[in-house]
């Protein structure tokens, strides 16, 4: 398997692509293959501000939920 070169990823399965002054964060093809399923995301509203490692969300699958942690401040 080959990893895109412009994505940044963190012990917690999260991953970030920076742009400018975006940052796009999603979850590992692992995680998603860990999950199963996906049936909710639970996301903040626009413009909050994390600290690394602190949780911003969360999926759910079918027979689970998981925290989303923020891989950068």
């Amino acid at each position: 398997m080959e990893l895109p070169k412009d994505l940044h990823y963190s012990k917690e399965h999260t991953w970030v692509r920076i742009d400018n002054k975006t940052a796009t964060v999603g979850i590992t093809a692992f995680a998603q293959k860990e999950l199963g399923e996906i049936v909710y995301v639970d996301l903040p509203n626009v413009n909050h501000n994390f600290k690394q490692d602190e949780v911003f969300g969360s999926v759910e699958a079918i027979k689970t939920v998981s925290d989303l942690f923020m891989p950068l401040s």
